[in-house]
């Protein structure tokens, strides 16, 4: 038996998981393996990133290929040719403008990133007194300082008390009456008009950037209405904010194209992503930049560095070789376009789930759906843990922020696949629909 006490596992109950551990011991496709040797299909893609299936032979060999020639080379006055090409791959891939891209390690890194851009870009253009970011409520935008603060998690907020950006927050995007909506809700826009408020209390002057996820993921798949997006958008341009899109989860296919923005038509002037862009073979993020804000940094004496950033495994050997290997795969296996076909066989199939025990809501859009369960009433969150064990003692390993049991499966998941995950998932959600008396 694995000595289960050093390591200190993040955004885990770890008393409980170590008094009943879930191990996994290999991959391939769709499903894990326990080291018991029982199948555990893979309901959320790893954690939002395997798109292209576990063990992909094509991302493999890359990156065995890679370690052989050149295993580390930092970015810092040096360059290797992975990290330039990946770059252009992404800038050609990118919505139109954007075509400056900074990698990074993670999403919380890219995130931070993108707002010391941000700051960075007003001061040097004189207008330094723009230091306030927006966010918006039941936002996830990773785990470093600015992350936090732009975020509305509240137990993310609350654990680490006061944060370091000056900020304010957007309503989250979700209301009762969206309960049961497939896709986008038909209304709502009218939600983004906030911004307006918000700009009238700190005036447009002070607004470094207004930073969303086009879909807030991490709090349960939160679906934005139709034009909500657009026009966040219309705001920022005709009061001269950027808008940041944090697409560490839609990025790279999750809803049906490369990007968000482009599957919601808005360009915002950051994209940050992470995850499936190596397809969690190797950790690597990045922030994709209107030209704009990369050429008004391009000042001062050409041999010093315009940007006093990074990070050391910038642009790592091995890390660029799985992202040019996924963006093969997405290109040549078109998975995109596989996620656009499965999408309305995924929708009915999660939909089903509204009659389950004590589901309050079911939400979808492309291959994410959010299935959200009654609270218990000793309180929030003990249903959902209950639920989510369930899952995996079902077959299935999915994630439960709160009591919204998270579905987000590969894009080479097939219909039974997903027939066999929504089977377990009806069963793991009858299983735990009784509260405990102790």
């Amino acid at each position: 038996m694995t000595a289960l006490d050093a390591f200190w596992m993040p955004y885990t109950a770890n008393r409980q998981f170590k008094a009943a551990p879930r191990l996994v011991a290999g991959a391939q496709g769709v499903r894990y393996r326990t080291p018991e040797g029982r199948e555990i299909l893979d309901g959320i893609s790893g954690l939002w990133c395997v798109g292209a299936g576990h063990g992909h032979p094509r991302i493999a060999e890359a990156m065995k290929r890679q370690i052989d020639r050149l295993d580390f080379s930092s970015s810092f006055q040096v360059g290797h040719a992975g990290a330039f090409e990946l770059a252009e791959r992404i800038a050609a891939v990118a919505p139109p403008g954007l075509d400056r891209v900074f990698l990074v390690n993670s999403g919380s890194e890219g995130v931070d990133t993108a707002l010391k851009l941000a700051l960075a870009y007003w001061r040097a253009r004189g207008e330094g007194q723009r230091h306030l970011f927006i966010g918006r409520e039941r936002g996830f935008h990773g785990v470093g300082f600015g992350g936090i603060s732009v975020g509305g998690m509240l137990n993310n907020r609350r654990a680490f008390g006061t944060t370091l950006l000056r900020t304010d927050h957007l309503a989250a995007t979700w209301r009762p009456e969206q309960a049961f909506v497939r896709g986008q809700p038909s209304e709502g826009a009218g939600m983004a008009d906030e911004l307006e408020r918000l700009v009238a209390l700190h005036d447009a002057s002070h607004i470094a950037a207004v930073i969303v996820e086009p879909v807030a993921g991490s709090t349960g798949v939160l679906v934005p209405p139709v034009g909500y997006l657009q026009r966040l958008r219309e705001i920022c341009t005709r009061h001269g904010l950027l808008l940041i899109f944090d697409e560490v989860i839609t990025g790279f296919g999750r809803l049906g194209g490369m990007f968000a923005a482009e599957v919601f038509g808005v360009v915002p002037d950051m994209i940050v992503f992470a995850k499936t862009v190596t397809n969690g073979a190797a950790p690597l993020g990045g922030v994709i930049v209107r030209r704009e804000l990369h050429d008004t940094l391009m000042h001062g004496p050409p041999h010093l560095a315009e940007l006093m950033h990074g990070y050391t495994c910038s642009g790592h050997p091995l890390a660029c070789a799985a992202a040019l290997a996924m963006l093969d795969v997405l290109r040549d296996e078109a998975l995109p376009a596989r996620v656009r076909s499965l999408a309305p066989y995924f929708e009915n199939a999660v939909h089903a789930l509204a009659d389950a025990p004590g589901v309050v809501s079911v939400r979808n859009i492309g291959l994410a759906a959010g299935i959200e369960l009654q609270a218990d009433a000793a309180g929030a969150g003990r249903r959902g843990t209950r639920a989510q064990a369930a899952c995996f003692e079902r077959g299935v390993l999915t994630r439960a922020p709160g009591d919204t049991l998270i579905l987000a499966p590969p894009f080479v998941s097939t219909p039974s696949d997903i027939d066999a995950m929504v089977a377990a998932m009806r069963r793991a959600i009858e299983d735990s629909a009784t509260e405990p008396t102790a």
